[in-house]
């Protein structure tokens, strides 16, 4: 318990660094000579018709409260809560454009937001192919040794693995995979970057 919130935590301050690194047009963790690959776009549209709605409704339900007398304690804990949801959504969305994929010589790192971060190396990696699936069931999930890294329930790359490779959950559960499926706005980026060093078989 101590341990998932103390992420949680960790969460929240890299959503705050990340909203910086916005403002500047600055990206973490992508070095040199590597290729970035973004997977925001996909759920941008959304996210901006929430946050829009938020700010109205923050705004309309401390009206109400002002309007009908409500105590001032009261009124303010709702308009903190309702402040809190927008911030969560603007550190969201900074953390997925700041954090894209990132492919290196050495490896594939698979991430979402602040969230989730894994690194695969690329000598691990047996195989990668396009394909969109729209039934992901949430963010981040294993089944069957398969890992499932999803924006807005999709995925559209799949890589094989020679070996499992042991992965964090968000909340610091541990898990394997061999197959890993996740999405990127441009797919075609990702398996042009990794075939370049995957080897040839028959």
């Amino acid at each position: 318990m101590v341990r998932a919130a103390l992420r949680i935590l960790g969460f929240e301050l890299k959503g705050l660094a990340a909203i910086g690194l916005w403002v500047v047009r600055r990206r973490h963790g992508v070095p040199r000579g590597a290729t970035a690959v973004t997977y925001a776009k996909e759920q941008t549209f959304m996210l901006s018709l929430m946050l829009f709605a938020m700010a109205v409704e923050t705004v309309v339900i401390d009206l109400l409260l002002v309007a009908t007398g409500v105590p001032a304690g009261v009124r303010f804990a709702v308009l903190f809560a309702d402040v809190y949801g927008l911030l969560f959504g603007v550190m969201l969305a900074a953390a997925c454009v700041t954090r894209p994929h990132v492919v290196t010589a050495d490896e594939l790192r698979i991430r979402y937001g602040a969230y989730f971060d894994l690194r695969v190396p690329r000598h691990q990696i047996a195989a990668v192919r396009t394909g969109r699936n729209y039934d992901e069931s949430s963010m981040v999930s294993i089944k069957d040794g398969r890992l499932s890294v999803a924006v807005s329930s999709q995925t559209n790359v799949t890589i094989e693995l020679t070996e499992p490779i042991t992965f964090v959950r968000p909340l610091g559960a541990r898990a394997e995979a061999t197959t890993i499926r996740f999405f990127a706005d441009k797919p075609d980026v990702v398996t042009t970057a990794l075939r370049a060093g995957l080897p040839v078989r028959p």
